[in-house]
């Protein structure tokens, strides 16, 4: 192993363990005009005496430890990032390129709407697209994540209800519902009821008729749901929850399978919220920023968050004055780089381009479903759109469960699955592979995941005790949750 090499895996220590008293990353010049003791121009209580333990090193160990710890990611820019439900697409560099142009990444968000009327324009024009793409009649790109994103839209639907007298006590969720979905309904004050699927994967309609009452708000319902199943019976689904005077939400978390196929509008939604980092390209992870724009129906419209980007004759204003609006969801108007990024995306591909990566998702998801079935349980035989969801069932009679499986795809190269979720199959292992793999990436993957089901019938072994060439191996998770280290403070 050459020297650059041993570098980069080898295990990188603690900017505290490799502080010494005296090292420094700055250098100054003697001071040149007389001192002034701290204590003499700030009040005591914005001063700090001393920050115990904090490190000192050079500037050198400095920018090679962040330098080391950076190759360590995996990311989209560097392979295959199968998480299902996740979306985790390729941002093309495209969209950076036009996000950092000067008037757009260095807009300050205190800037008077008259001297910011291109940026209103871009989203406004982003609002029209995504009422266009969801058939929808209005459109916040404000919220500032999926989370709460689906959070508004249940405000919405509080407000709606609200209005009429009787906001209502409970909200509908699907057992194969993404977690966020019961907290933003508990947090919005409602109590949650959960309806079972059917040995299709899909919603039971007989438990959703016999738990839809004058008392329910709205069903919560993904679509594609998390089995990456299309609910088909989505318009009786519709009629249930109207003629009892409910409302449809829609969690857009799986859009990026019906992208230019079919809209929610036309489906019977009232309200759903999308996620421009998992269809429309945007960056993904990291804590953010992220944006979770919501679209509604007319009936909806009056409850949209404030402000409203209006256009005003030949410009554009932010409109807060609607009595009816739930409210500002934060500070500012969302996150305006994120909605650079997507706007550019849908302009690049257009209409037929949009179309084309939900077909090519698809494709490329029944393509992985079609060559792991038969090494691999597949528990719900209904087809799938954008994702495929296996479980350890044959691998697990070997003693190789789940988390081994994904283990081991790390030391092979691959970036694992989402794991263990949905719930209600036991031992998943769910894929979502994206537009954006090409068939040599796939067939890598697909070959990855054949040997790893034959080490587990012969050498099972080799995949419970993966993963061996990370830094490191398999970590003790619930002493970690449990006992946390928060900082790292040096022994006296």
């Amino acid at each position: 192993m050459n020297r650059t090499n041993t570098i980069v895996n080898l295990n990188e220590p603690l900017l505290f363990e490799q502080s010494a008293p005296g090292k420094s990353a700055y250098s100054l010049p003697p001071l040149d005009v007389d001192e002034v003791p701290l204590d003499t121009i700030l009040d005591a209580d914005l001063m700090r005496n001393d920050i115990c333990g904090f490190p000192e090193i050079s500037e050198v160990e400095l920018v090679r430890h962040y330098v080391r710890l950076s190759t360590w990611n995996y990311h989209v820019d560097l392979g295959l990032y199968p998480l299902g439900s996740c979306t985790m697409k390729y941002n093309p560099k495209v969209n950076e390129r036009v996000a950092r142009m000067p008037g757009l990444a260095s807009v300050h968000p205190m800037l008077p709407a008259r001297l910011a009327q291109g940026n209103l324009a871009i989203m406004h024009e982003l609002q029209e697209l995504l009422k266009e793409i969801t058939g929808m009649q209005g459109v916040t790109v404000q919220p500032a994540a999926g989370s709460q994103g689906e959070l508004t839209g249940i405000l919405m639907i509080r407000a709606y209800h609200s209005a009429r007298h009787n906001p209502r006590k409970y909200v509908l969720i699907p057992d194969s519902a993404h977690g966020t979905n019961p907290a933003s309904a508990t947090i919005s004050g409602y109590q949650v009821r959960s309806i079972p699927s059917d040995e299709t994967g899909q919603i039971d309609l007989a438990q959703l008729r016999e738990k839809m009452t004058e008392e329910v708000a709205c069903l919560m319902l993904t679509n594609p749901n998390t089995l990456g199943i299309f609910e088909s019976r989505i318009e009786e689904i519709a009629r249930i929850l109207h003629d009892a005077g409910g409302l449809m939400y829609m969690d857009g978390a799986n859009f990026n399978a019906l992208l230019g196929q079919t809209r929610p509008g036309d489906m019977g939604i009232d309200v759903l919220h999308l996620n421009l980092h998992k269809t429309f390209s945007t960056p993904h992870g990291g804590g953010g920023p992220g944006s979770g724009p919501v679209a509604c129906r007319e009936a909806l419209v009056p409850y949209l968050p404030v402000p409203v980007v209006e256009k005003d004759g030949n410009g554009y204003r932010l409109n807060v004055d609607r009595p009816e609006s739930i409210g500002r969801l934060h500070a500012f108007f969302g996150n305006f780089g994120m909605a650079v990024r997507a706007l550019t995306y849908i302009l690049s591909c257009g209409g037929d381009g949009l179309k084309q990566i939900s077909e090519t998702a698809v494709l490329n998801a029944n393509y992985i479903r079609r060559r792991l079935t038969d090494y691999y349980d597949l528990p719900y035989c209904t087809p799938s759109l954008h994702e495929v969801v296996f479980s350890d069932k044959r691998q697990e009679r070997q003693g190789v469960k789940t988390l081994d499986i994904a283990k081991r795809l790390i030391d092979l190269g691959f970036h694992p699955p989402t794991v263990y979720f949905p719930l209600i199959v036991h031992g998943a292992l769910m894929i979502e592979p994206t537009e954006s793999a090409s068939k040599g990436e796939l067939d890598q993957f697909i070959e990855t995941m054949i040997q790893i089901h034959s080490e587990a019938m012969t050498e099972p072994q080799k995949v419970t005790g993966a993963p061996v060439s990370s830094k490191v191996t398999r970590l003790d998770e619930t002493r970690a949750a449990r006992t946390p280290v928060l900082r790292w403070l040096p022994k006296n």
